[in-house]
């Protein structure tokens, strides 16, 4: 609900009556840069932690995150708030962003086959783009000054939902080291992180398949990253788009996005594979990113969301390929190694985009087109399509067979 008004509250907190806020661009791109920086680390040991002690604990733990930052704005909207609310959704985001749906994809990989995994995610992606429309209708709909207060409970059922309904899908282990000395205890528990990343790193670069598409969401995630940082800002000002235009594109991509997800998504990769799909979807996101780049009309971002309806494929495509090359005990350990690289290129999105972007609205432009840092995203959007292109099958587990060989490791 957030999405289409934040551009429209900073912007006038920070630079009263402009339509075009430096500040507010900057703000942004540092935010995304720390959370880059400190989800390269966190995201993996969530989802080794995820893997040792249940999927229900960290997901409670990160999904009450998102409430707070919404509370802030719903208490006030002046400048203050707004900096606390950026200080509160970057500690939000290093724990919920990408973290949420890698443990999520775990804990169904826990309770499904190979075989229908890719339809769930596609599906759990499709229901996420439910939310995302009905998100959008109501921020269309509601007077900006109630959409925070909403928001805060709606976020409040998520947790709730879980503690009375979410049931755990790991076998948790006694606690051999409760009887230790503290200062045994942490030292034992960094040992054990160590162990376990070390484990982590080695499923993954003995995996061909892993370390491909580990460079694909890197390189993905570096594109689309630099884009979201930047694309309201950038619409507002060459378009003078607000709360009501972006809430319309974004219900028009929902829409779409359930369909795709939901509908073509499970009956396509059937028949032609994860990694097909995941070229397309890559195609589309190189499409969308030059499309919006070179906009020349305002009708344009609105043929452009069309394209998004595709990309946004690319997510249950690598959650199947990720999944299907790890096996059963390895799942939340490889989908935050993989969320880990996606985090190194959100990372570094922002320290070209934003000030590119930036320079680009200002007068002092070297030619005049405000998505030229559009354009340079849709580079490392086709060095993902590349590294895609080339992307081995992945090879069936054996997950069944034999205990993880990570026991040795951590004894």
């Amino acid at each position: 609900m957030s999405v289409s008004i934040i551009a429209d509250i900073t912007t006038n907190a920070l630079c009263p009556s402009k339509s075009t806020c430096s500040q507010a661009i900057y703000i942004n791109g540092l935010q995304q840069m720390v959370v880059g920086i400190c989800k390269m680390v966190v995201i993996p040991v969530l989802g080794q932690l995820a893997d040792e002690y249940g999927r229900k604990p960290l997901l409670l733990l990160i999904v009450s995150t998102a409430i707070f930052p919404s509370a802030i704005l719903a208490i006030d909207e002046s400048k203050g708030f707004v900096y606390a609310y950026y200080v509160l959704r970057m500690i939000s985001h290093i724990m919920s962003q990408g973290s949420i749906f890698c443990i999520s994809a775990a804990y169904a990989a826990d309770i499904l086959d190979g075989r229908s995994r890719a339809a769930a995610f596609g599906w759990m992606h499709g229901i996420l783009s439910i939310s995302h429309v009905l998100g959008n209708f109501l921020a269309r709909l509601l007077p900006g000054t109630y959409i925070f207060e909403v928001s805060v409970a709606l976020l409040l059922i998520a947790p709730m939902y879980m503690i009375i309904f979410l049931t755990e899908t790991v076998k948790l282990t006694p606690n051999l080291n409760q009887h230790l000395r503290w200062s045994s205890k942490a030292y034992k528990l960094v040992q054990d992180r160590y162990s376990s990343m070390r484990y982590a790193l080695h499923v993954v670069t003995s995996s061909s398949t892993l370390k491909c598409i580990c460079l694909v969401s890197f390189f993905y995630d570096m594109g689309m990253s630099g884009i979201s940082s930047v694309l309201m800002y950038y619409l507002k000002s060459a378009f003078d788009f607000n709360k009501n235009q972006f809430s319309e594109i974004l219900m028009m991509v929902g829409v779409g996005s359930i369909i795709t997800q939901m509908l073509v998504f499970p009956l396509v990769n059937p028949l032609v594979g994860e990694r097909v799909v995941l070229r397309i979807a890559l195609l589309a996101s190189i499409t969308y990113a030059l499309l919006y780049g070179l906009a020349w009309a305002s009708w344009v971002p609105y043929f452009g969301a069309l394209f998004r309806m595709v990309y946004i494929l690319e997510r249950p495509s690598t959650n199947a390929i990720v999944s299907k090359a790890s096996s059963s005990s390895d799942q939340g350990k490889t989908q935050g190694l993989v969320a880990g690289a996606e985090a190194i290129g959100s990372f570094l999105a922002p320290l070209v985009m934003s000030p590119l972007t930036s320079w680009f609205l200002s007068s002092n432009a070297p030619f005049n087109c405000k998505g030229f840092s559009l354009i340079c995203a849709a580079f490392a959007l086709a060095m993902a399509f590349y590294f895609a292109w080339i992307l081995p099958e992945a090879p069936s587990t054996q997950e069944e067979n034999g205990e993880s060989v990570e026991a040795p490791l951590l004894a």
